[in-house]
């Protein structure tokens, strides 16, 4: 099946969203606006690619030996790919019939539970092997001046991934100045601790590579003059998130 503006951009080769060598397809919609976004270019829903899943199979198939002797696999991304559950059902399907390894990164900007979403979401995440949550703030009004949204929902999806014992790894972008508070890295800390499928803590250093995109789109950068974190800002983040 094609499916109508699904595809933002795929990447054959990443190496930073998942374990291995994978194949990875940015879906197009998101419902956050984060300050540091780094694709603000896959923010609008309708304005993707019209690629087949035959079409997106093909192509991963031509690249099964690296991904497969690296122990990679398939990365739906985004935008937010959670927008997106009937193309990841049907991705995901024939995916596992060639043994792939799945996997979605995803802020949970979309999550409810409403009994519709509930469905999809469920048969898709069966297909599911490892989910990276990108948890972009703990405290619910910081999220909310960060993103544009409040995270509630966010921390309910991570608690139902808990609930369902699927693998994650969690995923939280330093900014300073916005997301490096000790208090807030210790309370974040707290939070995690209370779930039991947490396989692996992700600290990621904020960056700029993405500004030139807020450029090109018409858009004022938000976080101007904000400096990427030193190796020691983010070993010190660790710790704080780790209860050290």
């Amino acid at each position: 099946m094609q499916y109508q503006n699904s595809v933002h951009s795929t990447e054959s080769l990443g190496t930073v969203d998942g374990p291995g060598i994978r194949y990875i397809v940015f879906t197009q919609g998101c419902l956050l606006r984060c300050k540091y976004c780094h694709n603000p270019d896959t923010w609008k829903l309708g304005e993707g690619k019209d690629i087949s899943i035959s079409t997106l199979i093909s192509e991963i198939k031509s690249y099964l030996p690296f991904i497969q002797a690296s122990g990679g696999g398939v990365t739906v991304s985004g935008g937010e790919p959670l927008l997106h559950l009937d193309f990841i059902m049907e991705l995901f399907t024939e995916c596992k019939k060639l043994g792939i390894h799945t996997c979605i990164d995803t802020s949970g900007g979309c999550y409810s539970e409403k009994a519709s979403f509930q469905e999809k979401l469920n048969n898709v995440l069966k297909l599911t092997d490892l989910v990276l949550l990108d948890i972009k703030h703990e405290n619910a009004e910081k999220h909310k001046a960060l993103t544009g949204l409040s995270n509630e929902h966010i921390k309910a999806f991570a608690r139902h991934l808990d609930k369902i014992n699927k693998p994650v790894w969690i995923r939280h972008v330093l900014v300073p100045g916005y997301t490096n508070s000790e208090n807030d890295l210790i309370k974040l800390g707290k939070f995690l601790r209370e779930l039991s499928n947490i396989e692996k803590i992700e600290i990621l250093p904020y960056h700029t590579l993405g500004v030139y995109k807020w450029k090109n789109l018409g858009y004022e950068y938000p976080l101007e003059g904000v400096h990427t974190p030193s190796e020691e800002e983010v070993q010190q983040a660790y710790q704080l998130i780790k209860g050290e």
